[in-house]
């Protein structure tokens, strides 16, 4: 019997700085009940090659590299990483229109192109966080905003704590797309995420996609936990975007 589920809603962070560890981890998992996340750590040790492998052995990749630079530049590197197979990506929608608006272009044409996400508010600041950049705006207003001005540039969806995923999903539709980190079962530790939520709360709160890194990646028996989520998921879940 497949132990599948019919369209895996966590991407598992492959937060990793060895690529042998990723790799053997990675082993571990099924990519019918999971998608991984590679990030700048693991990616700076192992560079695309790495993100090839993961697209060879079957598992649908988030690259989370957040490009945020100017327009032309993170362009090319859309297009670069569209080339490597995954299935999404994201850049910062801080960048801006003319950045955020570059990238969706980039990869206009393509057979297959990723899907393509913004990143409003990372989920490790907090109001006084934010308040030391100069945001005078609380953390689900920021990320109201970035989402709205990321929606009007066409992309997919973004990156926000599922505690503002009512609030998104509210201003820009049910289309929209929320990724959302910080995802903790109960009685796992915090670690350094503020925000934080539940994976059942996440998927009623509206979010599509739950990134969990070390919950999973920590645990002895990974694909225990890993079901363990899948079975709140399917709890609380309605049809994914």
């Amino acid at each position: 019997m497949s132990t599948g589920v019919k369209e895996p809603r966590v991407i598992v962070a492959l937060d990793y700085a060895d690529v042998t560890e990723a790799l053997v981890f990675a082993q571990r998992l099924d990519p019918a009940r999971c998608r991984v996340k590679v990030g700048k750590e693991l990616f700076t040790a192992a560079g695309p090659a790495l993100v090839e492998q993961l697209v060879g052995r079957g598992f649908a990749v988030f690259l989370d590299l957040k490009f945020h630079d100017i327009p032309n530049t993170v362009a090319a590197a859309c297009r670069t990483a569209a080339a490597l197979g995954v299935w999404m990506l994201n850049v910062h929608a801080g960048g801006g229109r003319a950045m955020m608006q570059a990238a969706r272009e980039a990869l206009a044409g393509l057979p297959r192109p990723p899907r393509l996400i913004a990143v409003t508010v990372l989920t490790s600041l907090a109001a006084e966080d934010l308040r030391e950049t100069g945001h005078a705006e609380d953390p689900q207003a920021l990320a109201e905003r970035l989402a709205r001005l990321a929606l009007d540039c066409s992309m997919d969806g973004v990156v926000c704590s599922a505690q503002e995923a009512p609030r998104l999903r509210q201003a820009c539709g049910p289309e929209f797309c929320l990724v959302t980190p910080g995802i903790r079962l109960a009685d796992a530790a915090q670690d350094d995420q503020k925000r934080i939520v539940t994976p059942q709360a996440a998927i009623r709160n509206g979010a599509d996609y739950l990134v969990v890194g070390r919950p999973i990646t920590r645990a002895a028996d990974p694909l225990a936990v890993l079901d363990r989520i899948n079975a709140e998921i399917a709890g609380a879940a309605g049809p994914v975007k």
